[in-house]
């Protein structure tokens, strides 16, 4: 067995790529997402792409695969009926959550609604102290009387957070024997399995969620298993979590909560190991698929790493506005942008577009599945930049007269104006909506967007990086190979890895360094379990600590990396040393004669990423122009469209300078390319593209 395959569901289409370990050799396949049941469109395009090379599935030794399903119960509320059981007096923290408004000045606030309805929440009688002390033992009796209420109401699955847990997890423990002894039908989650960290409420809303969505996870992942079984695939499945790291199916069972942001983690990983390939330390990744676009930043060949992230927020880019979930994710932006979304007129007569999408049913107008609405993907046919012939490679074909209908009769028509407008009003809002998100998103991390070249990736990215770009002011755009598909091969060269957390609240001079060194132990002896157990190289693994620290008063903490091995007083300089230069990063500046307090540790044990080259089988000698060589497209400030040359990405020449503006087609996307700019491959066949810019226009 010698190859891996990615897979990546989108909302519009399923992405795979196939590597052959043997040769370094990536084939790529593509192919819309399936509803109800994804797992449709999984054995689809797997029997294809296994057709296409000719292969068996038992010749995949690992599939590696990343999924929006989590995400969408969450956003849809389509999770299972779940019951949560907490200390008696604090049922309704999932109501009270922080106490904080969002919005002081919004007098028709809507806060999130909690995914357990009071009437599902039950408190037990017992009481751990902040020390870890017992002040009121739980009773076996208690934990099956709070378990019987909830399954006699119906529930699926239960959450169970009890007050100082993380601390003394000898309750929680006591209630999930109760549950897999004398219930065993129903799910459970524990807080101390899932963020055994302090804050009640975070914890909570953590344990809950990872509840709510582990029925349909494990039904999902048992279907997928048995599905590929019967195609014939003897190997392992890994799983791509939100960190940009791999777990095993057993693994996401256990906390699916880990998947919230699998797939656009994908695409950032994949933005790391570009960034390595092509000697970029610092790059912008731009992500534009079907249904969402993301940003994300690698800075010094690393991604940048959150672990406060909020899911199902009431409004997309209000701060409080939803679920909070403190685990490791990319810090990446997103927006409901993709070329599937939806244009409108709005109630004000104004142009908007997203977040509504089209997805693959019944897709945009053009695609001829029965959509009637005007999506990006219909305004791109429009203006020029889409090959009605070429779409996947000539194996979809699309239709200009749908999308000009649509844009017809739903923009154009209303507002007065030409269809082309119309279609390059739909494109602007959408450029200005994705730049502004991304432009905000490097800002607040204190960096300067015009520093950062742009890796552009997705099926629609590079049809509209060109134009984020010119609004960003960035100098540099990378397109990889398989641009369409970039995600799924993110998952391949992603490492397997476990991170463990634990709260140990104390200042800095009175930390006892023995009970740390022992709980930093535990820690990494349980990654390297889950790295034996994924049967990866345990001889090659890294492990990683980091801390949340703060000045003592303070109510929010930083990341701040902290030294391995043996740690005792010795370590207070270096652990000072660091958390002053991340402080003084992000604020500007620090607080002298303050002392320091540790809240949590983060310790992550990784096997090595694995190492490919990717290659690209094209045509060899002299670039040609395809057989249509040209065509009329409209570039943004024109009255008039323009006269492009077109490419096929497999006939483009290392070392040759080509001039804009251009279209280069691909089976898994297009490239555009507006004026002022020239355009080259690299060693790696990436297409390199370099922009320049008019005097004052930026």
């Amino acid at each position: 067995m010698r190859y891996r395959l990615g897979v990546d569901i989108g909302g519009t289409f399923t992405d795979f790529v196939l590597l052959d370990e043997a040769q370094a050799r990536l084939v790529f396949g593509k192919t819309l997402t399936t509803y109800p049941d994804p797992t449709d469109g999984i054995i689809v395009g797997t029997r294809s792409l296994l057709r296409d090379c000719g292969i068996e599935a038992r010749d995949i030794h690992t599939i590696v695969h990343g999924t929006t399903l989590v995400t969408n119960a969450v956003i849809e509320r389509k999770g299972a009926p779940t019951g949560f059981i907490t200390t008696e007096g604090f049922t309704d923290v999932p109501e009270i959550g922080r106490e904080l408004r969002y919005d002081i000045y919004d007098i028709f606030l809507v806060m999130p609604e909690p995914l357990v309805s009071k009437k599902y929440r039950v408190g037990v009688h017992e009481r751990i102290l902040a020390s870890g002390e017992v002040l009121k033992q739980l009773s076996r009796d208690d934990a099956r009387t709070a378990v019987q209420k909830l399954v006699q109401r119906g529930v699926k699955s239960v959450a169970v957070s009890l007050l100082h847990s993380f601390m003394n997890p000898s309750h929680e423990r006591l209630i999930g024997e109760v549950i897999r002894e004398e219930f065993p039908h129903l799910y459970v989650s524990l807080s101390v399995d899932i963020m055994p960290e302090i804050r009640e409420y975070e914890r909570s809303s953590a344990t809950i969620m990872n509840a709510y969505v582990q029925p349909i996870t494990d039904r999902y992942l048992q279907v997928l298993e048995q599905r590929l079984q019967e195609l014939g695939f003897e190997g392992k499945i890994h799983i791509m979590i939100s960190s940009g790291r791999l777990t095993t199916v057993q693994g996401a069972r256990k906390a699916p909560i880990q998947l919230l942001e699998s797939g656009p983690a994908g695409g950032a990983m994949a933005g790391v190991f570009f960034s390595s390939l092509t000697q970029h330390r610092d790059m912008l990744c731009f992500d534009m698929g079907g249904t969402t676009a993301k940003a994300s930043l690698i800075v010094n060949g690393a991604p940048e790493i959150t672990h406060q992230f909020e899911a199902a927020r009431v409004r997309r880019f209000k701060k409080g506005s939803g679920l909070p979930v403190r685990i490791p994710v990319i810090d990446l932006i997103e927006i409901g942008a993709g070329g599937g979304s939806i244009a409108y007129i709005d109630k004000l007569g104004l142009l908007k577009v997203g977040p509504e999408s089209a997805a693959s049913q019944p897709g945009p107008a053009c695609y001829g599945r029965g959509g009637q609405k005007p999506t990006v993907t219909d305004a791109d046919l429009i203006l020029g930049y889409l090959n009605e012939e070429y779409f996947l490679g000539g194996t979809m074909r699309l239709s200009r007269e749908a999308a000009y209908e649509a844009v017809q009769r739903h923009i154009a028509a209303p507002l007065g104006i030409s269809v082309e407008q119309a279609a390059m009003g739909i494109r602007r809002v959408v450029d200005e909506n994705m730049a502004n998100a991304a432009r905000v998103h490097i800002i607040e991390r204190g960096f300067d967007p015009r520093r950062f070249p742009m890796m552009a990736f997705g099926g629609a990215g590079p049809v509209h990086a060109f134009s984020v770009a010119r609004l960003l002011g960035v100098s540099r755009i990378i397109i990889p190979v398989g641009a369409g598909v970039t995600s799924a091969l993110g998952f391949l060269v992603s490492p397997v890895a476990s991170e463990a957390t634990r709260s140990y609240v104390k200042p800095l001079d009175e930390i006892d360094w023995e009970q740390l060194n022992a709980m930093l132990y535990e820690m990494e002896q349980e990654g390297f379990a889950f790295l034996r157990h994924a049967d990866a190289d345990v001889s090659q693994a890294t492990v990683r600590r980091v801390a949340d620290m703060r000045y003592v008063g303070q109510g929010h903490e930083i990341t701040v990396p902290m030294p391995l091995g043996q740690l005792s007083e010795q370590s207070i300089p270096a652990i000072t040393s660091a958390f002053l230069q991340e402080y003084e990063f992000r604020y500007n500046r620090t607080v002298p004669g303050m002392r320091l307090e540790i809240v949590t540790w983060r310790v992550a044990v990784s096997a090595a990423a694995p190492k490919i080259l990717p290659s690209q089988h094209g045509t060899n000698g002299v670039a040609s122009k395809t057989s249509y060589t040209q065509r009329l497209v409209w570039f943004e400030g024109n009255a008039a469209p323009t006269m492009a040359d077109v490419y096929r990405r497999y006939d483009l020449v290392q070392g040759v300078v080509y001039t804009a503006p251009a279209i280069i087609e691909e089976k898994e996307s297009t490239t555009v390319i507006g004026q002022h700019a020239r355009f080259s491959v690299d060693e790696h066949k990436n297409i390199v593209i370099d922009m320049y810019y008019p005097e004052g226009s930026v």
